[in-house]
C-alpha cells in the first residue's frame, strides 16, 4: 500500500508539468480529494518548481519586449526621420518663372512736340477815359457789347465846347483882318520908299505890324483847332474793334478829363487775332536752343515757328497760330522766360483771361520708338525699361524720355532698338537678373489716352 501512494504522489507532479494548461475545474477536483490522502514528501519540492517559470512563459515575456520596441521605434522614425526626409525631397523643386507680357517697340513716322499751359490775352486792351470835362449826356451801348473802331460809345455836353468854337473862330476872323490891313500898309510904304516919299524907318514899321499880325492870325488858327478839338472829345469812340465791358459812369454825373486824373468810362479788349502768353523753364529753354544749335529744329526768334493750342477741355489741337515774339531775358525770381504765340479767333470764341495749352515742335518728321507710358519704371532720378533676353532673364536699360504723345504712349528718344522685348504688362513680377516666362504682346495706345504731354 505504501508503495502504492508513492506511486500516485510521484505521478501527480508529472501529470501537473505535462499539462499545465488545463482547466480551472480539474485543479479544483484535485484540491479536494488532496484532504483524503495522507502527506507526502512530493510537496515539500513545489516551491522550488513555482520560483522558475516555464520556458513557454519567457517566450511569451520576451515576444511582448520585442513587440513594444518596435512600436516605439516605428513611432520615432513616423515623427523623426520620415519628415526630414520628405523636406530633403521637396527641397530641389525649384518654383516656376513668373509669366510677364512683351513686345517689341511701336516705331511711327511722327514730330515731338513739348506742351506748355499759357493764359490768353488780348492783342490790345484800352482803358476809356474822357479828355474833357463835362455831364455825361448819353451812353450809347449795351454792355459787353462788339464794337468796331469809330463807334460812338459816349456823349458829354457838348454845347460850352461849342461856343469856345465859336468864340475862336471870331477871334481868328478878328486877327486875320489885322493881319490885312497890316499888308495894306506894308504895300503902301513899300510904294512910297521907292520913290523917297517914305523913310525907311516907316517901311521897318509896316513890315513888324506884318509879322505881328501874321503871329496873331497864327495864334487864332491853334485856339480854333483846340475848340474844334475839345468839341471832336464830347463825342467818345470805340478806339479799337472789340468787345467792351460795363460803362463805369450814368448819365448826368460830370466826369473829369484833361491831364490831370481823368474820370473811367469804361474798357475795350480786341478778340481777333489773341495772344497766348506762356513762361519756358530754363531747361526746355536750353533743350530748344540746342537743337536750333544742331539745326534741327527753326529758332523762334528769327522764324514764325507754327505750332498748335488747344482750351483747356479740348482734346484735339485744333487751334493754329505762330511764335511772334520771345522776351530778352529770364525772370530771376521763377527762372522762366516769356514767350507769346498768336492765334486767330475769327469766331470771337476765346476771351482774354482764359487758360490753355500750347505746344512747340522738338524735332522733325522722323521714326520715332513708342512704348506704353506704364511700361517706364522710375528708379530715383534714372529713368528705364525692363527688357527680356532670349534666354529669358530680366534686363533693365536706362533710356531717355520723350513726350507722352495723343494715344498716350510715351516716346523713347534712346537707351532701346526696336528689336528689344519690352515688359509692358507684369512689371511687378519681374525682377532685374531673375528669368521670366515671356508671353508675346503688342503695343498699343491705352483706352482712354491723355491729351497732355510732358
Amino acid at each position: 500500500m505504501m508503495q502504492q501512494r508513492n506511486r500516485t504522489a510521484k505521478r501527480a507532479p508529472a501529470d501537473e508539468d505535462i499539462e499545465p494548461e488545463t482547466s480551472s475545474e480539474e485543479p479544483k477536483a484535485r484540491e479536494t480529494k488532496a484532504p483524503a490522502s495522507k502527506p507526502s514528501p512530493a510537496p515539500a519540492s513545489e516551491p522550488a518548481s513555482k520560483a522558475a517559470p516555464p520556458p513557454a512563459q519567457r517566450s511569451g515575456r520576451i515576444l511582448l519586449i520585442t513587440l513594444a520596441v518596435i512600436a516605439v521605434a516605428a513611432i520615432a522614425y513616423r515623427y523623426m526621420i520620415a519628415p526630414q526626409g520628405t523636406e530633403q525631397a521637396a527641397a530641389p523643386a525649384a518654383p516656376p518663372a513668373p509669366t510677364v507680357t512683351v513686345a517689341k517697340p511701336l516705331v511711327e513716322e511722327l514730330k515731338e512736340w513739348s506742351d506748355f499751359t499759357g493764359q490768353f490775352e488780348a492783342r490790345e486792351s484800352v482803358e476809356i477815359r474822357a479828355r474833357v470835362s463835362g455831364y455825361l449826356e448819353s451812353v450809347n451801348f449795351t454792355d459787353g457789347q462788339i464794337v468796331k473802331k469809330g463807334d460812338l460809345l459816349f456823349v458829354i455836353e457838348p454845347r460850352p465846347y461849342e461856343i469856345a468854337l465859336e468864340s475862336a473862330k471870331a477871334q481868328l476872323t478878328q486877327a486875320e483882318a489885322q493881319l490885312q490891313l497890316a499888308q495894306v500898309q506894308l504895300d503902301r510904304t513899300s510904294k512910297l520908299l521907292k520913290n523917297d516919299f517914305a523913310s525907311k524907318e516907316t517901311f521897318d514899321e509896316r513890315t513888324a505890324e506884318v509879322q505881328s499880325a501874321t503871329a496873331s492870325r497864327d495864334n487864332a488858327i491853334a485856339a480854333v483847332n483846340q475848340a474844334q478839338l475839345n468839341l471832336d472829345y464830347t463825342r467818345v469812340t470805340a478806339p479799337v474793334s472789340g468787345r467792351l465791358g460795363r460803362h463805369e459812369v450814368s448819365v448826368g454825373n460830370l466826369v473829369m478829363g484833361g491831364t490831370g486824373e481823368t474820370t473811367l468810362l469804361t474798357t475795350i479788349v480786341s478778340l481777333d487775332p489773341i495772344w497766348l502768353m506762356f513762361n519756358v523753364s530754363e531747361g526746355d529753354g536750353m533743350t530748344y536752343k540746342r537743337l536750333v544749335q544742331k539745326g534741327e529744329i527753326a529758332s523762334a526768334r528769327e522764324n514764325g515757328v507754327q505750332v498748335e493750342g488747344q482750351l483747356m477741355d479740348e482734346k484735339e489741337w485744333d487751334l493754329k497760330g505762330a511764335i511772334d515774339f520771345v522776351d530778352n531775358q529770364y525772370d530771376r525770381s521763377s527762372g522762366t522766360i516769356r514767350v507769346r504765340a498768336s492765334f486767330p479767333n475769327p469766331n470771337l470764341f476765346i476771351t482774354p483771361g482764359q487758360f490753355g495749352r500750347v505746344r512747340v515742335p522738338m524735332s522733325q518728321l522722323k521714326p520715332t520708338i513708342l512704348v506704353p507710358d506704364a511700361a517706364v519704371v522710375t528708379d530715383q532720378s534714372t529713368k528705364m525699361l525692363f527688357t527680356v533676353s532670349p534666354d529669358g532673364t530680366v534686363v533693365p536699360k536706362p533710356v531717355e524720355l520723350g513726350s507722352v504723345t495723343d494715344d498716350g504712349l510715351r516716346i523713347i528718344r534712346s537707351g532701346i532698338t526696336p528689336d528689344d522685348d519690352v515688359i509692358i504688362n507684369g512689371l511687378l513680377r519681374a525682377r532685374p537678373g531673375q528669368k521670366v516666362t515671356p508671353e508675346k504682346g503688342t503695343v498699343k495706345a491705352p483706352d482712354a489716352a491723355p491729351a497732355s504731354q510732358q
